[in-house]
C-alpha cells in the first residue's frame, strides 16, 4: 500500500460526533458537578474500567481524556501494523534525558494520544507473558496474593475475544492454538491474518534448530519457547480491535451514566486533607491554570494516565517524593518515593542483523515492504475485494521467546550469580529512597531466580516474514532502572523528565552480547545457514565484548514502547504506590489501573496484560463500591 492511499481526512468530524456519541460533552459547562468516578485517561485501561463500572447503571462515570476522538485510516489500518505512527496527531511525542552510556543520545518518547490510548497506535502484538512473570507479582505480597497466573488467567479470557486461524493456515503452517486460555465474549479482538509468507514456516522450524527450544500449546499458555499469536484486529471488518472501538463505540452513547470529556488536560487531584475528591484541569492546549475547572468524585479518583502521566499528575498533585514536591513548590499531601521510580522499557535492535542471500520463494514482507509495485498492487487488490491477502498482516504474528538458558547455556548461572550478589543501590540513581532500594533488592532476588529458570522468557526473536535485514530481537527483562519525575520548574505544562537509565546497570550489556552471539548462532547452525546469511550488522569482524559493547551502544533504542513501573504495586516498605486493591498509599478514594501499576515487566509486549488488568481492576473497584 502507498502511503498516499492512507492520507485520508475525516471530514465534518465534529457534526457527526455530536450526532452519533451524544455523550461526548462538548464544552465544560456540560459537566455534571460530581460523578461516582471520575476517571483520568481514556485510553487501554481507562475505557475498559469505565465501560465496566457503568454497564450495571449503578454508577456514574467521567473519563477525562487529553486527546480527542481519532477514527481515521492511520488509526484503523492493518496492513504492516505501523500507520498509527504516521500521524503525529495520534500520540505525544518528547525527549528523554540524554543517555551516556548510549553515546548521549536522547530517545523519542512516544504514545498513544486519542480515546482508545496506545491501542490504537501500536502494533497490534497480542501477546501474553509466563506463568512464573505474573506469580512473581503476587510474591512481593505473600503466598496468599490473588496477583498471579491463576488470578489473571479469567481476565485475560474475559478481555479478548479469540477468532482462531483458518484451517488451511493452521495445517500449511503448523499453527497451534487452544481455547482453554481464550474467552469469546468480548469486543475486544484476537484474530490472524488470512495469509502469511511462506518464510515463516522457515523461520519457525529454524529456531526449532536450537537445543532446548519449545513449541507450547498456545501463545496464551504462559510457557517460553517459539509460537504464532494473534493481532489485535476485528476479522469481521479486518480493521483495528481497540480500547475504543471495544469499550466505547456504542456504549458510552447509550449509557446516561457515562460521559466523556475529551481534548482536556488532567493538572492535579483535589484533596480535602487526606481524602480525594476530584480532579482540576483545562483545556489539553492550555498554558496556565487560569480558568481551570474541577468536578468532584463521590467514590473515587481513578488514574489511568498511563507510565509516564500517572506519575507527573501524582506529583503535581502532592504524590511522591517529598524532596521534588518541596522543590517544585508543590504541597506534600503524602511522602511517597516510589512514584515515577521503578521505571522499566524493553530495548530493542540489537542481536544481529542478516541477509538471507540465496532465498528465492516469494512473496514475502520484501514484497511489500521494498516496494514490490505489481505486488502492492495485486495484494491491495485483493483486499479491496475479498478483505483478504497479505495486507490482513499487521506488524507480525510469530516469534520465539526464550529463557538465558537456552540463549546462553554455558554463561546462564554466572550472569544470573554476579546479578543476585549486586548491591541493589550501586546502579540505582544517587539519593534512591531505601524503601526504593529495598524493591529493587526484592526484585533482584526474584529476577537472578528468573534468569536461571526454563519457564521466564528474556529474549525475543521477533519474526518479520523478512529474507533481508533478518533478527528483528526485543530485551524482555532488562535490569537497568530509570525514573520519570516532574520538571520543578514547570510541574502541570511541561512534559515528564524521562529517564531511561540505559545500560546502567551492566549485567544488561553481559545479556546482551550473549544476544548478539545466540542471534548468530540462530543463522550459521541452523537451517538459515542453507540461505547463505550474510551478517550485516555488526559485522563478522565485530567479534570482542568490547566490540560489541560499542556497537550496541551506538544501535540500542531503550523503548519499544512498553513503559511500566512507575506506580508500581509493590508494598509500600518496598518502594510501592498502589497496594493489592490498586488504592494509592496514604491517601483515601484514589487508585491506579495502568501499566504504571505493574512492578516489573512480562516476558512479551504490554497490551495484552494491560487490558487484563484493568478488567481485574474494574472488579476490584466495583467490590468495594
Amino acid at each position: 500500500m502507498h502511503l498516499y492511499q492512507v492520507f485520508t481526512s475525516v471530514i465534518g468530524l465534529f457534526c457527526a460526533l455530536t450526532q452519533a456519541y451524544p455523550n461526548i460533552l462538548q464544552r465544560t459547562e456540560d459537566l455534571k458537578t460530581e460523578y461516582d468516578y471520575v476517571i483520568v485517561g481514556g485510553g487501554t485501561s481507562g475505557l475498559t474500567v469505565a465501560d465496566r463500572l457503568t454497564e450495571n447503571g449503578r454508577y456514574s462515570v467521567l473519563v477525562l481524556e487529553r486527546g480527542i476522538f481519532r477514527n481515521s485510516t492511520f488509526v484503523t489500518t492493518v496492513n504492516r501494523g505501523f500507520f498509527g505512527i504516521l500521524d503525529p496527531a495520534n500520540f505525544f511525542n518528547f525527549s528523554s534525558v540524554p543517555q551516556p552510556l548510549l553515546n548521549g543520545r536522547t530517545v523519542s518518547v512516544i504514545g498513544g494520544q486519542m480515546l482508545g490510548g496506545s491501542s490504537g497506535v501500536n502494533g497490534f502484538q497480542v501477546l501474553r507473558g509466563q506463568k512464573e512473570d505474573y506469580d512473581r507479582w503476587g510474591q512481593y505480597f505473600g503466598p496468599k496474593s490473588d496477583w498471579s497466573w491463576n488470578g489473571l488467567l479469567p481476565y485475560f479470557n474475559k478481555a479478548w475475544n479469540f477468532h482462531p486461524p483458518s484451517r488451511d493456515l493452521q495445517q500449511h503452517f503448523n499453527i497451534k492454538y487452544d481455547t482453554k486460555f481464550w474467552g469469546s465474549t468480548s469486543k475486544i479482538h484476537a484474530s490472524f491474518p488470512t495469509f502469511s509468507w511462506p518464510i515463516l514456516k522457515t523461520q519457525m522450524e529454524a529456531i526449532g534448530d536450537i537445543p532446548g527450544v519449545k513449541f507450547p500449546s498456545d501463545s496464551g499458555s504462559g510457557e517460553t519457547g517459539a509460537y504464532w499469536h494473534p493481532s489485535s484486529v476485528d476479522p469481521s471488518v479486518v480493521l483495528r480491535s481497540f480500547a475504543r472501538t471495544g469499550h466505547w463505540d456504542g456504549i458510552e452513547s447509550s449509557r446516561s451514566n457515562y460521559h466523556t470529556l475529551t481534548g482536556q488536560k488532567v493538572l492535579k487531584v483535589l484533596f480535602q486533607g487526606k481524602k480525594a475528591t476530584g480532579v482540576s484541569f483545562v483545556a489539553a492546549d492550555a498554558t496556565s491554570q487560569a480558568g481551570a475547572r474541577t468536578v468532584k468524585a463521590k467514590k473515587e479518583v481513578i488514574i489511568a494516565a498511563g507510565t509516564l502521566h500517572t506519575p507527573q499528575i501524582l506529583q503535581a498533585s502532592g504524590i511522591g517524593p517529598k524532596d521534588l514536591l518541596r522543590q517544585a513548590n508543590i504541597n506534600v499531601v503524602v511522602d511517597l518515593p516510589g512514584v515515577g521510580a521503578n521505571f522499566q522499557d524493553q530495548p530493542f535492535n540489537i542481536g544481529a542483523f542478516f541477509n538471507l542471500t540465496t532465498w528465492n520463494i516469494h512473496p514475502d514482507a520484501d514484497d511489500l515492504w521494498l516496494n514490490n509495485e505489481t505486488f502492492i498492487a495485486e495484494a491491495q487488490a485483493e483486499f479491496d475485494a475479498n478483505r483478504t491477502g497479505p495486507n490482513t498482516i499487521a506488524s507480525g504474528n510469530s516469534g520465539a521467546w526464550l529463557p538465558l538458558n537456552v540463549v546462553s547455556p554455558t554463561k546462564f548461572r554466572d550472569i544470573a550469580a554476579r546479578y543476585e550478589a549486586q548491591n541493589p543501590a550501586s546502579y540505582l540513581p544517587a539519593g534512591t529512597d531505601k524503601t526504593v532500594i529495598a524493591g529493587y533488592q526484592a526484585q533482584k532476588k526474584a529476577k537472578a531466580k528468573a534468569l536461571k529458570s526454563s519457564g521466564s522468557a528474556i529474549y525475543n526473536f521477533f519474526f518479520t516474514g523478512r529474507a533481508q535485514r533478518n533478527g528483528a530481537i526485543v530485551f524482555l527483562h532488562p535490569t537497568s532502572r530509570g525514573t520519570v519525575l516532574i520538571n520543578p520548574s514547570d510541574p502541570y505544562f511541561s512534559a515528564p523528565i524521562v529517564d531511561y537509565r540505559a545500560l546502567t546497570n551492566p549485567i544488561d550489556l553481559e545479556i546482551l552480547i550473549e544476544f548478539t552471539h545466540f542471534t548468530r548462532k540462530v543463522f550459521t547452525e541452523t537451517r538459515f545457514k542453507h540461505y547463505n546469511p550474510v551478517e550485516l550488522e555488526p559485522g563478522a569482524d565485530v567479534k570482542t565484548p568490547a566490540q560489541i559493547t560499542a556497537w550496541l551502544k551506538g544501535m540500542l533504542i531503550p523503548s519499544c514502547f512498553h513503559p511500566i513501573g512507575t506506580a508500581a504495586m509493590l508494598p509500600r516498605n518496598l518502594g510501592g504506590v498502589v497496594n493489592e486493591k490498586l488504592l494509592v498509599y496514604g491517601v483515601i478514594g484514589l487508585s491506579v489501573v495502568d501499566a504504571s501499576i505493574m512492578p516489573d515487566l512480562p516476558g512479551s509486549y504490554t497490551q495484552q496484560t494491560t487490558y487484563a488488568v484493568a478488567e481485574k481492576a474494574a472488579d476490584i473497584i466495583k467490590a468495594r463500591a
